[in-house]
């Protein structure tokens, strides 16, 4: 990583805009940041941490108070930094918290947290985040380095580097979980933690599986009698491969009474078999008897109906016997009904012709003649008719021949003055058009600006919702992550009263006189409480679950509110840094514009239609001018021959009208006389016709009804009756001769088979009851026996079942041990308390050692080395995370706070870097070409500081940029290119960058 530029406005002690260039110390590789005490040099360093973290070293949370105290409401505060990474140059903009004054009206009104990443794509700055919370994502991939590793291998600020050398072991610890990411090892313990509890579940699990099966085992014996004496003992007396042999001896005896109970129950279906057979039989003969009667009820009944049956028989003959004249009779009634009905047709017709004025004695020979009179008449009239309906339409054709010549006239003279206006017209369409065209050609370019500001603007609503998303996510992270740490401080807490409660356990068991396992003392005056509630390890066990479900949800709203800021940047990207009320504002204006462009092409092109139509009309004009000249003489030519056609036409209808009102009248008149000439002359022949056939048929049915049995036509009409009626009374004559034969039969059978029955017969109630009884006794019989053999199956499967389980044990608690030794371990039940994450910090701290050492030797001249060291701690605390020094002029290892300000310094310094190559190698190698040293070269000896010189000239080797912030005058002569920071005469600071003067 390397820095390249960095501005401060309104920030700290800089009020006016103040750059620092990076780049300008390339060639140096050192540079001093100089000032006086409080004016401001550490502020460079508080905004580089501010702008890629949010925060400072020297205040940690404390953003809103870095704007200036020389800011007026107005002015603004802002830092920016531009840096590298990966051949990637990244500029990162952030402002704090503070109130500025409102835009409109009166008072102030805060200004949010900003920050904008940027990253140059092809010489132009590209935004990559938008937000603060996308910011800190955006950075976090790019830096690679949390706040707390940028701060002990980038930026080391005043006297924190030398907080790492002078730690206690759990700070150490601290510091190095959150360099390294070690917290997985805490997980590797919770892991295997949570297989020894399960491990010990699984053996108790199965001891009470096999405690389970024995009980329900024991229960059968007992319910089922399986057990003889064997289970007066109580089962918790007894071992339980003894309970299990108890279960093989039950079984012996639960064979036997299997065997016992199915005699019984052979026995006893026997006799119910017996019992059915007997019941059965008797249940037959009450049946057959109840039948004999039915069947002579039956029998009387058909015998009832006998005189009945030959009423049907007699009148079933007489049908078919009137069969025989059903013809003759129905044709002479047929006939005899059309004679009549013709005869009253005559007298209708007669009445229609008096009504047309005929004579009331005509015959059908004057009627005859009359119409053939008529028919001649008739057709010279309607000929007169055609000509007459003509009239009409002649003299329509006329009117309208008249009025449109009349019109025709007009129209030409129309025309005539259309054309004479026509070019001064077009030349008004002409000037027009030519005022239209310069806007309409700008529609395209503007339609694109549209389009963009549009996309625009929908990004803007986009990360609208996703800042909106994101605000729920973060929020329910930090609620998650207020709940992890509640619930990981209340598993701490019961943890730690548990620990300071065995001193209470163990001061219970001392006895007077005894040696203390603790100290040997055999005198004890001060034993410990113990305490009244002691902590369980069930409590302790529900506490780490609820701690490790809630770390779970906190990891998991974490990852989701990662997502949620990635969405949010994205948008925010292509929303080109615009808010939606700027990008709908740019929406509108660039609508707008489109609006103007697209109302001069509407313009333009209907002034064009306008234009097209003007000539379209003038040729129209002329072509109907060509045309109408001619039709105006076609249509005084055919006004003088439809005036002719009408007087013809005239004359001839006045000829054929008579002394009717019109011809039509006169037609009618003829119609209807001729009409009812015909219609008597028809009816007059058919009433005579119909009349002789009526005679005829009367005749021959008086004749046949004479030759037979009947008296006399009526009586033959009455013995008739239709197919369906002499089917009925033939199946009825049939169904009752059968019924009568199949019942006498029916009760000849019955008495054949009730011959020598009992009478009376035995009680069917009480052969009902003796066979429930037997079948009662069969039943319980078999359930018995049922009930007895799925018990003793039952009892072998949860035999077989709890020896094997038994075996199953052993191998159980093996791997139990196996695995409660490795959780033991890993958890650092130990001498040392030295549990897998310390282990694992602990080879990290001695490659840290070993990095610093190969400073440290050089800047002590030989005589210090850091050491790692795993001695067990004081009061019980953990261990393996111990630093000490070894001095060389000893040869005694000591601890490091026994070193003077300048050794601690060296030594710190030395333990910094070696921690920065070690924290770098572990993120991914990133290359680390600036960095950052404020104060502490002032304890150093002249000797001492001259190594310190050398080990920063040594430091910018490679290219690397190496600041230092000090006041030591030797420094300022040793070190030329200088950053020197001034206050001004009214208060703010400046910084003048540059190369030391020449003496």
């Amino acid at each position: 990583m390397k820095l390249h530029r960095l501005e401060l406005e309104g920030f700290g002690p800089f009020l006016q805009r103040q750059t620092v260039d990076f780049d300008a110390f390339d060639d140096d590789g050192l540079f001093l940041i100089t000032g006086r005490t409080g004016a401001g040099k550490s502020s460079i360093l508080d905004g580089v941490g501010f702008a890629l973290y949010g925060g400072v070293p020297r205040y940690d949370g404390g953003a809103k108070r870095l704007r200036s105290d020389h800011c007026r409401p107005e002015d603004r505060t802002e830092v920016r930094l531009e840096f590298t990474v990966a051949e990637r140059r990244w500029r990162v903009t952030r402002a704090p918290e503070y109130e500025r004054p409102k835009k409109s009206g009166t008072g102030t009104t805060k200004e949010d947290h900003r920050a904008l990443v940027e990253e140059l794509v092809d010489g132009e700055w590209v935004a990559r985040a938008a937000k603060p919370r996308e910011a800190g994502e955006v950075l976090d991939e790019i830096l690679g380095l949390n706040r707390e590793q940028f701060q002990q291998v980038i930026l080391l600020a005043q006297n924190r580097f030398a907080q790492f050398l002078l730690a206690r072991n759990d700070e150490r610890q601290a510091l190095l979980r959150t360099l390294f990411g070690s917290r997985r090892y805490q997980d590797y313990e919770d892991a295997f933690e949570q297989r020894r509890k399960d491990a010990d579940a699984a053996v108790a699990d199965r001891r009470h599986g096999v405690e389970a099966t024995l009980a329900g085992a024991e229960r059968v014996i007992v319910d089922h009698g399986f057990g003889g004496g064997d289970f007066e003992t109580p089962d918790d007396d007894l071992p339980m491969p003894e309970r299990i042999a108890r279960l093989d001896r039950a079984r012996a005896r639960g064979t036997y009474r299997v065997e016992t109970l199915e005699t019984d129950r052979s026995a006893a279906i026997a006799e119910r078999d017996v019992a059915a057979t007997a019941h059965e039989s008797l249940r037959w003969t009450h049946e057959r008897v109840a039948a004999r009667g039915t069947a002579r009820e039956a029998l009387a009944a058909l015998e009832e109906r006998t005189d009945e049956i030959a009423q049907a028989r007699r009148t079933l003959a007489d049908a078919r016997r009137a069969d025989a004249l059903r013809d003759v009779l129905e044709t002479a009634t047929r006939d005899e009904q059309r004679a009549a009905m013709l005869a009253d047709a005559e007298t209708d017709a007669r009445a229609r012709w008096a009504a047309v004025g005929g004579s009331a004695d005509a015959d059908a020979a004057a009627l005859t003649a009359l119409f053939d009179t008529l028919t001649g008449e008739i057709a010279v009239w309607q000929t007169a008719h055609a000509q007459e309906q003509s009239l009409v339409g002649l003299r329509g054709d006329l009117e309208r021949v008249e009025k449109d010549a009349a019109a025709a006239a007009a129209r030409i003279d129309e025309l005539a003055a259309q054309q004479a206006a026509l070019p001064a017209r077009r030349a008004e369409l002409d000037t027009a058009i030519r005022q239209q065209a310069d806007p309409a050609a700008t529609v395209d370019d503007v339609r694109r600006g549209l389009v963009d500001a549009q996309d625009r603007l929908t990004a803007a609503r986009d990360a609208q919702e996703c800042e909106t998303a994101l605000d729920d996510t973060e929020k329910a992270w930090l609620a998650a992550a207020d709940a992890a740490a509640a619930a990981d401080a209340s598993a701490r807490a019961l943890l730690r009263r548990r620990v300071e409660e065995r001193a209470g356990e163990l001061a219970a068991q001392l006895a007077d006189d005894e040696p203390c396992p603790v100290c040997g003392s055999p005198v004890h005056p001060h034993p410990a409480p113990r305490a009244p509630a002691p902590v369980t390890d069930d409590e302790l066990e529900r506490a780490e679950t609820a701690n490790t479900a809630a770390q779970t949800r906190a990891r998991e709203a974490g990852e989701a509110a990662a997502a949620a800021r990635a969405a949010h940047a994205a948008a925010a990207g292509r929303a080109a840094g615009l808010d939606v009320v700027a990008a709908q504002a740019a929406v509108d204006a660039a609508a707008q514009r489109l609006q103007v462009a697209e109302s001069a092409i509407a313009a333009r092109d209907a002034l064009l239609a306008e234009r097209a139509e003007l000539d379209e009309h003038a040729r129209q004009t002329e072509q109907e001018l060509a045309e109408l000249r001619p039709r105006d003489t076609e249509l005084h030519a055919q006004r003088a021959g439809l005036a002719e056609r009408i007087t013809a036409a005239e004359a001839a209808v006045g000829a054929a009208r008579g002394d009717f009102a019109s011809v039509a009248d006169r037609v009618a008149d003829g119609e209807s006389r001729r009409l009812a000439a015909a219609a008597l002359r028809d009816a007059i022949g058919a009433a005579a016709a119909a009349h002789a056939t009526a005679q005829t048929s009367g005749a021959d049915r008086d004749a046949r009804v004479a030759a037979s049995d009947f008296v006399d036509a009526d009586a033959a009409r009455a013995a008739l009756r239709d197919a369906a009626e002499q089917s009925a009374l033939d199946a009825a004559v049939a169904d009752h001769g059968k019924a009568v034969e199949v019942q006498r039969a029916r009760l000849m059978d019955l008495e054949i088979e009730l011959a020598g029955a009992p009478d009376p017969l035995p009680d069917l109630a009480e052969s009902s009851a003796a066979l429930a009884d037997a079948r009662a006794a069969a039943d319980a019989a078999t359930r018995a026996a049922a009930a007895a053999v799925q018990a003793l199956a039952s009892l072998d499967d949860a035999a077989d079942r709890a020896a094997r389980a038994h075996e199953a044990i052993a191998e159980l608690e093996e791997r139990r041990l196996l695995i409660a030794g490795v959780a033991n371990a890993i958890a650092g039940r130990n001498e040392r308390k030295m549990d897998l994450e310390t282990f694992v910090l602990a080879g990290e701290l001695e490659q840290i050692v070993e990095a610093a050492n190969l400073r440290l030797d050089e800047m002590s001249s030989g005589r210090y080395r850091l050491q790692h060291t795993d001695a067990l701690a004081a009061r019980n605390a953990a261990s393996g995370l111990g630093l000490e020094v070894v001095d060389a002029f000893t040869g005694h290892a000591r601890p490091a706070q026994s070193l003077s300000g300048g050794e601690t310094f060296l030594a710190s310094l030395a333990l910094a870097l070696g921690l920065a190559q070690v924290v770098t190698d572990r993120a991914g190698g990133i290359r680390l070409d600036t960095l950052f040293i404020d104060e502490g070269f002032g304890s150093l000896d002249p000797e001492s500081l001259d190594l310190a010189m050398r080990t920063l000239d040594e430091l910018r080797q490679g290219g690397r940029t190496v600041g230092v912030i000090s006041h030591v005058e030797t420094m300022k002569e040793q070190i030329p290119a200088q950053l020197v920071v001034e206050t001004s005469a009214h208060g703010p600071s400046t910084i003048r960058q540059g190369a030391l003067d020449p003496v």
